[in-house]
């Protein structure tokens, strides 16, 4: 059986390293918001198989190409104004934070004040940092929790929301590299926050998703649904009451948001409905600038977030064990391809869920070990060619869904990847003054050892403790050259599904050679330790590979069409400029001059 096996991967590896670089186009899915992930599961659907008649639409309108600069995000209106900034003699930080709080209107289900994320900065000299502004876990919070709390505690209401980060991570990024005036750089979001903007497809989905999932009250309802009607694509919404908060923020920077009146009214209602934020959480909040995690794959010179984000562990893991494998020659979406890359995230995800937790919490994370050669080969001794591992046969590591992207590069080589979150789409749904709070909580282990929202089986490492930040999948990550140049600009949404899109976006330029709308546009798949199944998007391989990959033990899972599966941005160097283009689940715009 095991040699009917290898010799069914040989034929496939065969036939599919005979194909072109980019894969058979497809037809761009349905996009819906990241917690339509947790309605009711009426079973897998029919597996839709890659042919060589699969077709795939490219969106042009989610592409473009700069001579000297770039920005590249889910929302065009926010795209725009980046666009602008930098046209305006701004540079990358400046049309980053303006990306950012335009975002936080017009991109609600992501785009935030009430959230938090994370960001590389690499200047034109090639000095590359990283700010985190991941939200913290109240005073008050503690790992039991939620133990005897409604069942959805964590995920939705007052209770649900960390300390928002977003406002002090902007200003610290203003504050060390921006030249515009920050008033300037929040005057479009105030703009579209009075006098409106329309509901695209993407934002109506998401209204409608969020009703029939985790579901809408009070302000949050009033604002996207009146009266129980969802808005629909084309109407006009308008947030005035956040403008008022951007105004504060503009006028007195993050005082206007920590302190003050924007505080005292969040403070205010998260006592009055059993939230556990205080005026005293949100004055002591505080970005962190952290060293980047560096790595190399190929060459390049990758650089990508440390913890509290576990997406630049995995992916220096990922890096790794796969530099000895040659995955171009494997063939795009072969069994071979696919059984490498799983296998590889399998012992990733297992590091990731039982060791990673906030830094200051957790005093003896092996980093250097887990991203050394030595390790990468002692777990790729592990790997069978010929089967899967079950993630219970995982050898031990130690001894005894709702984000938004964009990306940056300006005319000087300044680059940024910005990652910011709300949790699942719209987060706890619990609005004050204008603003959606995250449901950030649910990141934590809740209940070690059992599974999050998004399927996460997490250890004591990410257990609830005053103070501390949640375990993230954010990967905000800046790839230069051999020479040192940028050569590429990614990040993504989608929780876990994060990690594993980024590193096939790098893969799929690197490895295959993709232009960038191919590279995020093509279909995907998805591995993270638990549960241990391959999930796979329509036409992510052929009924051919369906079989090996079933033969050799895996199980698999397609996805279903209405489930977003992330989005991913990118920025791609070529030699007219840059290329980007931003993934067509997800909409937006990459727009450049």
């Amino acid at each position: 059986m095991r040699r009917l096996v290898l010799l069914l991967i040989l034929v496939g590896c065969k036939q599919s390293a005979q194909a072109p670089k980019e894969p058979p186009p497809r037809q761009a899915p349905v996009v819906v918001a990241a917690d339509a992930a947790i309605t009711v599961d009426a079973g897998p659907p029919p597996p839709k198989f890659r042919t060589e008649a699969s077709t795939f639409n490219a969106v042009p309108e989610r592409a473009g190409t700069g001579k000297t600069f770039m920005v590249a995000s889910e929302d065009e209106l926010a795209t725009k104004v980046g666009k602008d900034v930098l046209a305006a003699g701004g540079n990358a930080v400046d049309a980053a934070v303006a990306t950012a709080f335009a975002l936080a209107v017009t991109r609600p289900t992501a785009g935030n004040v009430g959230g938090g994320g994370f960001a590389v900065v690499r200047t034109a000299k090639g000095k590359v940092s990283a700010v985190d502004f991941r939200e913290t876990a109240p005073a008050a919070a503690t790992s039991t929790m939620y133990d005897t709390a409604a069942d959805k505690a964590s995920l939705v209401g007052m209770k649900a929301a960390g300390v928002p980060g977003s406002v002090a991570g902007l200003w610290e990024l203003h504050k060390k590299f921006g030249t515009k005036k920050w008033a300037e750089l929040i005057a479009p979001a105030i703009a579209f926050a009075k006098d409106g903007y329309k509901v695209n497809s993407y934002l109506a989905r998401a209204i409608g998703s969020r009703l029939k999932g985790l579901g809408m009250t009070g302000a949050f309802a009033d604002r996207f649904a009146p009266g129980g009607k969802p808005l629909a694509e084309g109407d006009v919404v308008t947030n005035p009451e956040l403008a008022a908060v951007l105004e504060r923020i503009a006028a007195k920077g993050p005082d206007g948001f920590y302190k003050g009146e924007t505080a005292a009214a969040i403070a205010a209602a998260m006592k009055q409905d059993g939230g556990l934020i205080t005026a005293k959480d949100l004055e002591g909040y505080k970005a962190i600038w952290r060293q980047p995690i560096k790595f190399a794959y190929r060459g390049k010179h990758l650089y990508t977030m440390p913890p509290p984000s576990s997406g630049g562990v995995v992916l220096a893991m990922t890096a790794n064990m796969l530099r000895k494998q040659d995955l171009g020659k494997l063939g795009w979406h072969s069994a071979a391809h696919v059984h490498w890359v799983v296998e590889v995230w399998r012992r990733a995800f297992a590091a990731r869920n039982e060791v990673l937790g906030d830094p200051k919490f957790v005093k003896d994370m092996p980093i250097a070990r887990l991203l050394s050669e030595k390790e990468a080969d002692r777990l790729v001794a592990t790997i069978a060619a010929d089967r899967a591992t079950p993630s219970s046969e995982v050898p031990a590591l130690l001894e005894g869904t709702h984000t938004t992207n964009f990306c940056v590069v300006d005319a000087k080589g300044m680059a940024v990847a910005l990652t910011t979150t709300l949790n699942t789409s719209f987060g706890s749904g619990a609005m004050v003054e204008g603003i959606l709070l995250n449901n950030e909580m649910d990141d934590f282990a809740t209940k070690p050892g059992q599974p999050n929202v998004y399927g996460l089986v997490q250890g004591k490492a990410n257990q609830i403790e005053p103070g501390k930040r949640m375990l993230s999948s954010m990967s905000p990550t800046i790839v230069e050259d051999e020479q040192g140049n940028v050569q590429l600009v990614v990040g993504g949404q989608g929780g876990p599904r994060i990690i594993t899109e980024v590193w096939q976006a790098i893969s799929n330029v690197v490895d295959f050679e993709m232009a960038p709308d191919a590279a995020v546009g093509a279909s995907r798949f998805h591995h993270q330790h638990l549960p241990d199944d391959i999930t796979l998007e329509d036409e992510a391989i052929t009924k051919q590979v369906d079989e090996q990959l079933r033969a050799m033990g895996y199980t698999l899972v397609w996805n279903k069409p209405e489930r977003i599966f992330g989005a991913t941005n990118i920025i791609v160097h070529t030699k007219d400029g840059w290329a980007g283009s931003s993934d067509p689940r997800g909409g937006g715009a990459a727009m450049g001059d």
